[in-house]
């Protein structure tokens, strides 16, 4: 089945389940699903196994078949003061093994920001279950920055390797559903990798007439919020929401 074919099916059943997401992080996970995470003997097994059909055989419970993105385990969260997001990949959920797809879900609160990222090793499809989104790209050197204001059921696509992000323009939850071409699409927060190399390169990439003194690239790299964040201030200003300090 194509990677379109199973978000288009399951996207009615995640529009009616909306109004119960929350972008508050959610509990620790349920053991009884989520299809043994992080179990690396399991992993293992599966990368192995000669054919689709032993895949199966190594996990011999339904359940285990099912992700749970309410309750999923801690290590697939990435939460900041604008949500969170919630990530199915072969690691956090091993039945996605030999399937090529992995799936992202985005609990993004009012103004909530999915900052630039990018995923290397796949394209990203990108539907809204609830609210909207300005969604951002940039392919590479040269190319124009695509933007668009992606509403309920509408979706937008992400090329591979593009520098992209998701932005709640509005003062109320929004959910978007992120699938991928991948079992382990991957993922680069660019504001946090830049930051991340050493004075020298970021003084040299920021231009001439732009130094750092001192400690000052652990001063910028200290003010970078943790995904997901709160921004643009316009929206912050429109829902009386604080800026991040």
């Amino acid at each position: 089945m194509h990677t379109t074919t199973i978000f288009l099916t399951i996207l009615p059943l995640l529009a009616a389940a909306a109004p119960q997401y929350s972008t508050s992080p959610p509990s620790a996970a349920n053991t009884t699903v989520n299809g043994g995470a992080d179990n690396l003997s399991l992993i293992q097994s599966l990368i192995l196994a000669p054919k689709a059909v032993d895949r199966i055989k190594l996990i011999p419970n339904d359940a285990d078949f099912v992700f749970d993105f309410n309750n999923p385990p801690s290590d697939t969260l990435t939460t900041g003061k604008g949500g969170h997001t919630v990530r199915a990949d072969r690691q956090s959920f091993p039945p996605l093994i030999g399937t090529g797809v992995s799936m992202t879900v985005g609990f993004l609160g009012p103004c909530g920001f999915n900052t630039p990222h990018v995923h290397p090793r796949s394209s990203e499809i990108n539907i809204v279950v609830k609210g909207s989104l300005v969604a951002e790209f940039t392919l590479e050197n040269g190319a124009r920055t695509v933007t668009n204001t992606v509403l309920t059921n509408q979706m937008t696509v992400f090329p591979q390797g593009a520098l992209h992000s998701e932005f709640n323009p509005d003062c109320t939850d929004a959910l978007f559903v992120a699938g991928f071409g991948s079992e382990d699409p991957g993922v680069q927060q660019e504001a946090q990798t830049f930051f991340g190399f050493g004075k020298e390169a970021v003084e040299a990439a920021v231009g001439n007439g732009f130094t750092f003194e001192g400690g000052d690239v652990d001063k910028f790299r200290a003010a970078i919020p943790a995904n997901v964040a709160l921004g643009v201030e316009s929206c912050l200003k429109k829902c009386g929401i604080a800026k991040n300090k």
